[in-house]
């Protein structure tokens, strides 16, 4: 108890400019209180983009502790940062940049960035699966914004290494998904709930920037200037 009372005595002298919060009233308190906005990162001197297009088994960090091959391997650029991750078993379009304001914007789900995602399932997913994953689905961190989707051919693109392990006696399917945000692992998590786990993740599309004819483990750069 004496713990409890320490704790009581403290809170009872938090106050502001000396005045104890009691004596001060509601209407003055959240002006005096409110959270100060974070400041702008400010714009690089000299604002450059990398397009990559991350193979399968690599890594989105330029370290690695356990030896596992990272972007340091394939990007000979300093101080750029991604904007936004890609997972390990994820391939196709990542895109780093050594400006702030730009990486925030990619990456903030109320700038609306769209991200293109080729999406090869298990099964043949139903008009109800689809409409499910454009309406928005339940998943353990709340329910999904709003996403385009829809069924699309086999893409060209290059062999995954190892293959992708497809079973025989099941068909699959390639959908093209659209997504504004950058939860973890979402969109697998956003194919299985409906009942069609993700075999293979690209990610086609940031905003305008896309993959093109960027081959597999190749980049770019892009001067802003």
């Amino acid at each position: 108890m004496a713990n409890s009372g320490k704790f009581s005595s403290f809170k009872k002298k938090t106050a502001t400019n000396g005045r104890p919060l009691s004596q001060i009233p509601k209407s003055k308190r959240t002006s005096k209180m409110t959270r100060r906005k974070s400041p702008q990162k400010p714009p690089a001197e000299n604002p450059i983009i990398v397009l990559f297009n991350k193979p399968f088994d690599v890594l989105c960090q330029f370290t690695d502790e356990s030896g596992r091959q990272t972007l340091k391997d394939f990007i000979p650029i300093s101080d750029v940062y991604a904007a936004g991750r890609l997972d390990r078993d994820s391939e196709g379009l990542l895109l780093l940049t050594n400006d702030g304001q730009l990486q925030a914007k990619l990456t903030q789900p109320n700038k609306k960035t769209f991200k293109t995602y080729w999406v090869q399932v298990e099964g043949e997913p139903t008009e109800a699966a689809i409409k499910a994953l454009c309406d928005g689905v339940e998943l353990k961190d709340g329910i999904t914004l709003p996403a385009k989707v829809k069924i699309m051919d086999s893409p060209e693109i290059w062999p995954r290494v190892p293959p992708v392990r497809e079973r025989k006696s099941i068909p699959t399917t390639w959908l093209e998904v659209q997504i504004c945000e950058g939860r973890n692992r979402q969109v697998r998590r956003m194919t299985a709930h409906v009942g069609h786990p993700t075999l293979r993740l690209i990610r086609y599309k940031i905003g305008q920037w896309c993959l093109d004819d960027l081959q597999n483990g190749q980049y770019k750069q892009i001067s802003q200037r």
